[in-house]
Parts: C-alpha cells; sequence; structure tokens
C-alpha cells in the first residue's frame, strides 16, 4: 500500500513563499506522475501542478509563473515552490500520487497567505 504525505504548510504574507513538500511512502510502485491540487473554503478542489516520471508538467493557467513544480523520484518526492503568494492562494494543498491503476491523496496541508 502507497502512502502519500504532505509537510512545508504554514501561514505566510502576501508577496511572501513557501514550499511544499510530498513524499510517497510504502510498497513503491511504479510512479506515473505526482501532482498538487487545492482546495479553498467553498471551493471545488482545483488542480495546481502535475509532473509525469520523464518530467512533463502541467500548470493550472492562473498559477503560471508564481508556481514551480519539480520532484525528485530517487527521494519519491516531488515540491512546489510557490512565491508571490496572494491571500487568492490560501487553501488545503493535496498531493496526488498516479500509478498504472491507482491514485492516492495526501490528508492535505493547510496554506494561510495572510493580507
Amino acid at each position: 500500500q502507497m502512502q502519500v504525505e504532505e509537510s512545508g504548510g504554514g501561514l505566510v504574507q502576501a508577496g511572501g513563499s513557501l514550499r511544499l513538500s510530498c513524499a510517497a511512502s510504502g510498497i513503491i510502485f511504479r510512479i506515473n506522475s505526482m501532482g498538487w491540487y487545492r482546495q479553498a473554503p467553498g471551493k471545488q478542489r482545483e488542480l495546481v501542478a502535475t509532473i509525469t516520471y520523464d518530467g512533463t508538467t502541467n500548470y493550472a493557467e492562473s498559477l503560471k509563473g508564481r508556481f514551480t513544480i519539480s520532484r525528485d523520484y530517487a527521494k519519491n518526492t516531488v515540491y512546489l515552490q510557490m512565491s508571490s503568494l496572494e491571500p487568492g492562494d490560501t487553501a488545503v494543498y493535496y498531493c496526488l500520487l498516479r500509478t498504472l491503476g491507482s491514485t492516492y491523496w495526501g490528508q492535505g496541508t493547510q496554506v494561510t497567505v495572510s493580507s
């Protein structure tokens, strides 16, 4: 059974930066992709960014230029570097891991951006 666990959330002022980490553990099968979604209060969960095993990235259009996803598959870890944060980025950020036949979600980490 694979598990994913996020870390790195917290409270930051507008304009600041944070880096989130997501580590996969357990019995590691081939990872097809990993990524980040977020859910703000009263809103649906939305894509932030994903990265495939070969390094192909996909970003929410509105976040391009401020957020960067990267991975270290030797460590089964994916990162999300967030900069120029805005109050609108406040949300619970969830890590997603996809293998050939399964999808795994983390418990989420809270990011709060104060104005």
